[in-house]
Order: structure tokens, then sequence, then C-alpha cells
């Protein structure tokens, strides 16, 4: 039980390091990790209240990141953004990011069964503890956490195909890299009425095209 009872600490201050955030009261850590089975075989309250919590979190927080970070875009697209980084899949994938399944509690069943890779308990378990870091260091430590565990995905999302034309794309994407927006030269010499142009477009100093389209 003294070996067990050692890991167990050893996986959270893990886990801690790799949230870089170190919670002043840790059994709201050891409450966010324990699963359901955990507490059917050993008693205590489970982690559902703090997922409950952290799932509002969560949610908060990334819609606030993303409408700060690309106020050019629409609320359509910003919501298609939230919701390709706020999912089961998603969250599980962070949390297998920063290694959490190792500090989970499960129970000896769910343990054995692979419990600790499923997604829906590495996401449940991930939400749950930002409920805890909110709890425990209040909305800055949670905004912390949350921008470096997914600023990330969400830059990513909000460059995929679909979130915005391509023109407002390149823009943003050139701005992120290289802090200067693209420059373009159009080339008019086709009559009006062919309703077709041709452009070169420069970005950080190196210029493509030209290409040619009816817009």
């Amino acid at each position: 039980a003294g070996a067990s009872s050692d890991r167990s600490a050893s996986t959270r201050s893990a886990l801690e390091s790799a949230l870089a955030y170190h919670f002043v009261d840790p059994e709201l850590l050891v409450n966010a990790l324990s699963h359901r089975s955990w507490c059917s075989e050993h008693g205590g309250p489970s982690n559902e209240r703090l997922e409950f919590l952290g799932d509002a979190v969560l949610g908060f927080l990334v819609a606030e990141w993303t409408y700060r970070r690309y106020p050019e875009q629409p609320e359509g697209h910003l919501a298609k953004i939230r919701a390709s980084v706020v999912n089961a899949r998603a969250i599980a994938d962070k949390a297998r990011s920063v290694s959490l399944g190792d500090a989970l509690l499960l129970g000896r069943g769910e343990a054995e069964g692979g419990g600790r890779d499923k997604d829906s308990i590495l996401s449940d378990a991930l939400e749950a503890v930002l409920g805890a870091v909110y709890l425990d260091g209040g909305y800055e430590a949670a905004s912390c956490v949350v921008r470096n565990l997914f600023a990330g995905a969400i830059d990513h999302a909000a460059a995929a195909p679909g979130f915005s034309d391509y023109k407002t794309r390149l823009q943003e994407l050139a701005v992120y890299r290289s802090g200067n927006a693209p420059r373009y030269d159009l080339i008019t010499d086709v009559p009006d009425h062919e309703k077709r142009f041709h452009a070169t477009v420069e970005v950080a100093g190196e210029v493509f095209g030209p290409a040619s389209g009816t817009s």
C-alpha cells in the first residue's frame, strides 16, 4: 500500500509539472483524478462534480481565447473552431500529452480493462482537473493552463479549410508567422467583359504567382 501511495503521489507531481500548475490544496487534484470505479472500491467522492464545473470552464476559456485571437472571424466560424477543440477526442488527446492516464485513480476492473487510455475517461478527468485548477487558483490559473494546452490546437483549427475564405486565411497565417500582411499586385491586362483577374502575392519577401481567377 505504501509503494502504491508513493507512486500515486509521484504521478500527481509529474502531472502538475506537465500542467505548469502546482495545487495549493492537493486534495482537489486527488478528487479530480478519482474515477467512480475507484470510489466504489475505496469510498470518497468521484470527480464527476469537478468534471461538470471543468466542462464549463474549458468551454468558456476556449471561447474567450478564440474571440480575442480572431477578431475578424464571425460567430459561426468561432463556434466551429471551439467545437473542433472542445470535444471528447480532442480533450483526451490533450490528456495523453500530459500523461494524465498515469495519475488516474481507477478501480481494479477499469484499470485492467484499459481505462487509463479511454477517450471518455481521459476527457472527463481532464475537465475535472481544469475545474480543480479553477477552484484552487481562480480564473488566471485556469486560463494559463487552458491556453498552454489548447492554444496550438485552436490556431491549427482556425487555419484549417472551411473556417474562412482563402484570402483571409492567408492574411492571418502571414501575419502570425512573419508579422506582415501579404501584398497583392493586380495585373489588369484583360478586357472588363472577360471578368478574369491576374495577380501576384508577396509574402515575407517572396512573390507567388501570377495566378488567375474570376474574382
